[in-house]
């Protein structure tokens, strides 16, 4: 069956929401990948910048996303889905947005609280506040948090589209 132009998503919203779900699995695979590497080696150094430097590619890609689903018109649900329903979609869809700004930002304020570099594919981007330790600690335990709710949200999004992609036509 073909769905007509309402009955789907925008090519370019299609198009971004698999290029962040791919980036998204790079950027959770280097961190967890770095773990097989000793701390200070080459290797575990060029995850740890690769994570970065495509997190903040979530972060500038987030933003192209949110535009372009401003702009385009989103498909109807058939059949209709219950109140509640569209409620826990909308704030599922929220924290992962907040996730896909948040974090990447979060991993800036790291680095600049440890006095690190801000590489950014050949660019050092500005730190975003003064080194302190103590913040640096602290932001990284909430980064590490979230990046667990993240795994979570990810798999339940995955989990949700799945199933009501068998019982919905759009």
């Amino acid at each position: 069956m073909y769905l007509t132009k309402q009955q789907r998503y925008a090519t370019l919203s299609i198009i971004l929401h698999w290029i962040m779900f791919l980036l998204l699995v790079v950027v959770y695979s280097c961190i967890e990948l770095r773990e097989i590497y000793p701390k200070g080696s080459e290797p575990r150094d060029n995850l740890k910048t690769w994570h970065f430097m495509l997190g903040l590619s979530v972060f500038v890609l987030v933003w192209v996303r949110l535009i372009a689903r401003w702009v385009t018109q989103t498909p109807k649900i058939h059949p209709p889905i219950t109140k509640w329903q569209k409620l826990l979609a909308k704030a599922f869809h929220f924290g992962l947005y907040i996730l896909m700004i948040c974090k990447p930002i979060a991993g800036w304020l790291i680095l600049s609280a440890e006095g690190k570099p801000i590489p950014f594919f050949g660019l050092n981007l500005p730190p975003l506040i003064a080194e302190n330790e103590v913040l640096s600690e602290t932001i990284e335990q909430v980064h590490k948090t979230a990046g667990t709710i993240g795994y979570y949200l990810i798999g339940l999004h995955m989990f949700t589209e799945f199933f009501s992609s068998l019982h919905t036509t759009r």
